[in-house]
């Protein structure tokens, strides 16, 4: 089978999901180029951000799987740091996380090697935790167990999902006693106070054979997709691309509903290791370097701010000056500007649906 990477069994083998949109970070993530392949926290765009986390000995060539829209900005990106891709696997449509996981599983072989699946839009400060967290979910992850990485709370947030421990079976390892999908707000803070939750970030480690295993059992619909499209899969060096009709027949939906929330074995670590999905503006204030009067500017454009305080203010060129104002995310990017009160930057997906009815 020519799509398929040969694989050193002791290293993990990552797995980088890119196929988001990022609408809510419109105007600077658009279809075109969405959030992952942007610089938001860095000068590193926040996909070479995730591939540098997971390079080094314990780990083999990433296997990436994206929207083929954005191959060519893959391929430089990636290149730019000096990562090599095993693979690239273009998607000719999206169709969740379950699916894609599910190429990336095939594409490594489909068995015991251990695949480190990332979501390419992430912020994780402290790699080492994430690196000891790694480290004490392989015993199982080599048993046989699915397991997800759980982030250390710090508020009851509506906007996550959440994992619940049960008894502990290995070493800072749990039983996933339950999944819980975005709460309302009085559960999330009964939650929190508990102590036995952690959000579930989306972050997974696991044998390839055993996620393929579980999604033949739990959703044998999307395996069938899959494997079809992969058979009819063209080769172009690095790059994968599925057969789309095959591949547009598969459900779409997310490993959380496919596999992890009916699988038997299922694991959590919890970890507190700096983590934010950077899902707005508001978060990527949160995370910013900010200066005396609470403000973070960013972007390449000028910025001139006269007091005032506790703004985001970005730009990809043209110049923003605020006076006397404070708590704004302003956001200028190409012919667009967003301004927003802070604390209300998810209803970005508002304006989106409002652009769409226009």
């Amino acid at each position: 089978m020519v799509y398929m990477v040969p694989m050193h069994h002791r290293q993990i083998i990552p797995v980088i999901l890119s196929g988001g949109s990022g609408t809510r970070l419109w105007p600077m993530s658009r279809p075109e180029r969405p959030k992952q392949l942007l610089a938001l926290t860095a000068d590193d765009t926040m996909l070479q951000l995730t591939a540098r986390r997971a390079t080094g000995e314990r780990f083999a060539a990433p296997i990436v799987v994206a929207n083929a829209r954005h191959a060519d900005l893959i391929d430089e990106q990636l290149a730019a740091i000096g990562v090599a891709p095993a693979a690239v696997v273009l998607e000719p449509v999206g169709r969740n996380t379950a699916p894609a996981i599910a190429l990336a599983a095939i594409v490594a072989g489909g068995g015991e090697d251990a695949l480190l699946v990332m979501p390419s839009d992430h912020v994780i400060t402290d790699t080492e935790a994430f690196y000891a967290a790694i480290a004490r979910a392989m015993p199982l992850v080599a048993q046989g167990w699915l397991v997800t990485f759980g982030i250390h709370p710090d508020s009851a947030e509506t906007g996550y999902g959440w994992v619940q421990r049960g008894e502990p079976i290995g070493d800072g390892v749990f039983r996933v006693r339950r999944f819980v999908e975005k709460p309302a707000g009085d559960a999330a803070e009964a939650m929190l106070g508990a102590g036995d939750h952690s959000w579930n970030g989306g972050i997974f480690l696991f044998r390839a054979d055993m996620y393929l295993q579980a999604l033949a059992q739990h959703d044998p619909a999307i395996l069938v997709a899959v494997e079809a499209a992969m058979a009819a899969a063209r080769r172009e060096g690095t790059r994968i691309l599925p057969e789309a009709a095959a591949f547009a027949a598969s459900p779409d939906d997310s490993i959380d509903y496919a596999v992890m929330e009916k699988a038997e074995r299922v694991a959590v670590v919890p970890v507190a290791m700096g983590w934010s999905d950077v899902g707005s503006w508001d978060a990527l204030h949160a995370i910013s370097d900010r200066d005396s009067n609470g403000n973070a500017h960013g972007g390449i454009g000028e910025v001139l701010a006269i007091d005032t305080r506790n703004c985001l203010v970005r730009s990809d060129g043209v110049r923003v000056a605020l006076v006397g104002v404070e708590d704004l995310i302003v956001v200028a990017s190409g012919n667009d500007v967003l301004i927003l009160p802070r604390g209300r930057s998810q209803e970005v997906k508002k304006l989106i649906e409002a652009f769409k009815g226009r």
